[in-house]
């Protein structure tokens, strides 16, 4: 079992625009790596951004982006000619193939959100956005699926076998994660605190183990969790220039 705690990440920027960057594959322990990616999970940015935040209008390729929100609102507007309110309730995934242009703005709240750059299976693939909606969160423990390959039949699509899902637990309760057999886990604590084989991961960690390693999560303090699941050799483009860094 490896842990990658919250300060490992390189924290940017300041006032209305904070991120913390992560590269997943830091878990491991080693920074002399030539890849810091997880497979093709290659970055997850923890964004802070407060009311009247605006990030203008700027153009992706060959990055699949799942925009993952915990907390507040953002506008997302981009070259499709979509206008739409992100929010914890309605989740965007953006396959941004050859060009994708958006822009996103904060005009009336503090946004806590993770953007999560994927490696696509192959460069130059056609551009598209998609929107899952969801009406109620479950606060019992429950997985929910949020993003996978087609084949997964989850609410968005993701160009690559890395599959998402969430939870939100409360404290002294347990929960057992997902498993697909040939896919490594990545585990995120967007909040509170758990413990898993008696190793407590705090808000901003992340762990990965192997099966043998799996176990019950013991909720300490009210706890919302992300987790990936990942084929680590899973075919990919490194064209993306976010997403195709290696370090």
């Amino acid at each position: 079992m490896q842990v990658l705690k919250a300060n490992q990440g390189h924290q940017m920027g300041q006032g209305l625009f904070q991120l913390r960057l992560m590269r997943p594959g830091l878990i491991w322990g080693d920074p002399s790596l030539e890849d810091y990616a997880f497979g093709p999970l290659s970055r997850i940015d923890r964004g802070i951004l407060g009311p009247g935040a605006l990030v203008k209008m700027h153009e992706h390729n060959n990055d699949e982006i799942f925009s993952y929100m915990w907390k507040g609102k953002m506008l997302h507007e981009d070259s499709a000619g979509h206008r739409i309110e992100v929010s914890p309730n309605h989740l965007m995934m953006m396959n941004a193939g050859k060009s994708f242009f958006h822009e996103e703005s904060t005009p009336n709240s503090t946004v806590d959100m993770l953007q999560i750059f994927i490696r696509p299976e192959k460069a130059d693939l056609p551009s598209k956005v998609q929107f899952f909606e969801r009406v109620v969160i479950p606060t019992n423990g429950e997985w929910t699926l949020l993003a996978g390959p087609k084949e997964v039949e989850a609410p968005l699509e993701i160009r690559q076998q890395v599959i998402v899902y969430d939870a939100h637990a409360k404290a002294a309760t347990e929960m057992q994660p997902p498993s697909i057999e040939g896919m490594e886990p990545w585990l995120y604590v967007m909040d509170g605190s758990i413990s898993m084989n008696d190793i407590t991961i705090n808000k901003g960690d992340a762990v990965t183990y192997s099966l043998s390693e799996m176990s019950t999560i013991q909720i300490l303090e009210d706890s919302s969790l992300v987790l990936f699941l990942v084929k680590l050799d899973a075919p990919m483009t490194l064209a993306g220039p976010f997403s195709g860094r290696k370090r």
